[in-house]
């Protein structure tokens, strides 16, 4: 089957929407299928793409250097699918460009599922703008409930779509690979490049350094850490508007910026304890990462962390700040009991496979191409 996918981000530019969605279009090549992905051009995009992309205009995405969005495509998207139509369209994001997509699909009745992938009422606050919390619900709401399918990571938040008038939400589990993340990674050289003797620790963040991540609260929780480990070290893996702050107020820490693929891998395989500080996330892949990757994992019992970390197996699912820091500290001076809850963890993802999640994927998408139903806007 023909499918389109359209994403405002893509690889390399580096967070879970990005990752997930080159891992859906990659496993459906793999099944056989044809897949065109919709995309904003990137500076490193040549002056052409190939029959696998359709590249649009985009614009830099305010305080957050190196990312993009796509710009309006509505009569591009028409004329393009006019000539050369999709089975089906996942739009990936609620941008200009899957708005433009949504309603390019909806003129020529192409069947549509729709990804929730981020909480954006929930950034809100963080950026002095609480106030639209109500109205960014309902403007995503508009978006998802012209689709076939909403798809959501966890059941968690499957159940608050539901609740808030989100119609037709289905699950869609996420995997990790397992192959990459491993803790044969780990790179006893790396961890010198920290300055960490064999015995020592290091515990580790990877993602956006931003205000929605609520990093002062592992600042804290490490320097507590420190209280037991006067050696231990904080690695900050990722970039973000954040980054210069964090660097100018804490100059002991490594900041080892953006890391892929294999370098990614090693980063997290040479770390000792995962700290998750963030509320704001709809799931939060890096747990998952965290988890193969043998990292006993302290995050909030929400997302990712609610649906796969058992606390006190593989790690701690806490609901309070306080919390968060007693349970740093614990498997901080207790080397015994994280390393057991690594383990613990990453035993817990060898049961995730990413090939059920494509095949769950494609199964949904056949079932919205087959119906060709057509839906109401939600005006709400």
């Amino acid at each position: 089957m023909r499918y389109a996918i359209v994403t405002e981000t893509y690889p390399p530019e580096v967070n879970g929407v990005a990752l997930t969605v080159q891992g859906l279009e990659t496993g459906l090549r793999a099944r056989g299928h044809a897949v065109q992905v919709i995309r904003p051009r990137q500076p490193a995009d040549a002056a052409n793409a190939d029959d696998n992309s359709l590249l649009v205009r985009g614009a830099a995405l305010p305080r957050y250097p190196g990312l993009r969005f796509g710009l309006p495509a509505t009569q591009r998207l028409t004329r393009h699918w006019q000539a050369t139509r999709p089975d089906a369209i996942y739009i990936a994001t609620e941008g200009p460009l899957g708005w433009s997509a949504m309603r390019a699909a909806r003129r020529l009745g192409i069947a549509v599922a729709s990804g929730f992938h981020t909480r954006f009422d929930e950034y809100l606050p963080e950026y002095g703008a609480a106030w639209l919390q109500a109205t960014a619900l309902r403007w995503m709401r508009r978006f998802h409930n012209q689709a076939g399918a909403t798809l959501v990571p966890t059941e968690e938040l499957r159940q608050f779509l539901a609740a808030n008038g989100f119609a037709r939400v289905q699950l869609l589990a996420r995997a990790v690979d397992n192959l990459q993340f491993d803790p044969r990674r780990r790179d006893p050289a790396l961890r010198e490049e920290w300055g960490i003797d064999g015995h020592g620790f290091a515990a580790i963040y990877v993602g956006r350094l931003a205000g929605e991540k609520n990093l002062p609260l592992a600042v804290r929780a490490f320097r507590r850490i420190q209280q037991v480990r006067p050696k231990a070290r904080f690695v900050f893996v990722g970039d973000g508007p954040l980054r210069e702050r964090l660097q100018r107020e804490n100059p002991d820490f490594i900041f080892a910026g953006i890391q892929r693929g294999d370098a990614l891998a090693r980063h997290f395989a040479s770390g000792d304890l995962f700290l998750f500080p963030s509320r704001s996330e709809t799931f939060g892949n890096v747990t998952l990462e965290a988890m193969a990757s043998g990292l006993a994992t302290v995050a909030f019992d929400y997302g990712a962390a609610r649906q796969y970390l058992r606390h006190g197996v593989s790690g701690a699912a806490v609901n309070e700040d306080a919390a968060f820091i007693d349970s740093a500290v614990r498997l901080a001076e207790d080397d015994a009991l994280r390393q057991g809850m690594g383990a613990a963890a990453h035993a817990a993802m060898q049961q995730l496979h990413p090939e059920r999640v494509v095949a769950d994927f494609e199964a949904v998408l056949r079932a919205l191409s087959a119906q060709r139903t057509g839906y109401v806007v939600d005006a709400a």
